[in-house]
């Protein structure tokens, strides 16, 4: 809970929001459920024959953006490499957790949200599971997305800018070096002034 002066400081239509968070977070799931049972069936990761990891960019991407030919290539893996429907559970987990974020409504956005949030904690896989219970933690929060129309893009983009540049501070403990030399270099140059030369005079040469 924050302490009063800040709570009173926050605008009363402002809500905490995520967006680009689960994103990310069912492609990593995704991915460790096709890493895990790509270990377990043929005992080794990924080689560059098998099919699930042949099929690894197709399970992030978008359904609708699968041409005919890549929806091939993803059943035929799904059917060929995932013997116990565990990747099928978590691509399906993704598609529908991507289809919250599809809806306009907000009673629509938080109808599938609870559907996805009960269909992930009856998953089998663990993985899934967990992602489950992230979403159901933060419910709120992502629903705020629908009701607000915001995103927490532009505040993500913005931390990720303060960690570059803490990140270029290479050791410097004084501020005037870590100011000068690496959050101005970083926060896109600085404009040197020009050495003032002396004028050149140029003559003929006598004939």
């Amino acid at each position: 809970m924050c302490a009063p002066d800040l709570c009173d400081l926050r605008p009363p239509h402002s809500a905490p929001i995520r967006t680009r968070e689960f994103a990310i977070e069912y492609k990593r799931k995704l991915d460790e459920v096709r890493r895990r049972v790509q270990n377990e069936t043929m005992g080794h990761r990924g080689w560059r024959n098998d099919l699930l990891y042949r099929a690894r960019k197709l399970f992030i991407r978008g359904d609708e953006r699968l041409d005919e030919r890549g929806r091939q290539k993803l059943m035929e893996a799904l059917r060929r490499g995932d013997p116990f429907d565990e990747v099928v559970g978590a691509w399906l987990a993704k598609e529908a957790c991507r289809s919250i974020y599809m809806q306009d409504d907000v009673a629509e956005a938080a109808a599938i949200l609870d559907d996805t949030i009960a269909g992930c904690l009856e998953d089998p896989a663990a993985e899934i599971r967990t992602f489950g219970r992230t979403l159901s933690r933060w419910r709120e929060e992502i629903l705020n997305h629908h009701r607000t129309g915001a995103s927490n893009g532009p505040t993500e983009g913005m931390n990720f800018c303060a960690k570059q540049v803490k990140r270029a501070g290479r050791g410097f403990i004084r501020f005037e070096n870590y100011r000068l030399l690496r959050v101005l270099l970083y926060a896109g140059g600085v404009t040197w002034p020009r050495p003032i030369l002396a004028p050149r005079i140029t003559s003929s040469r006598p004939h």
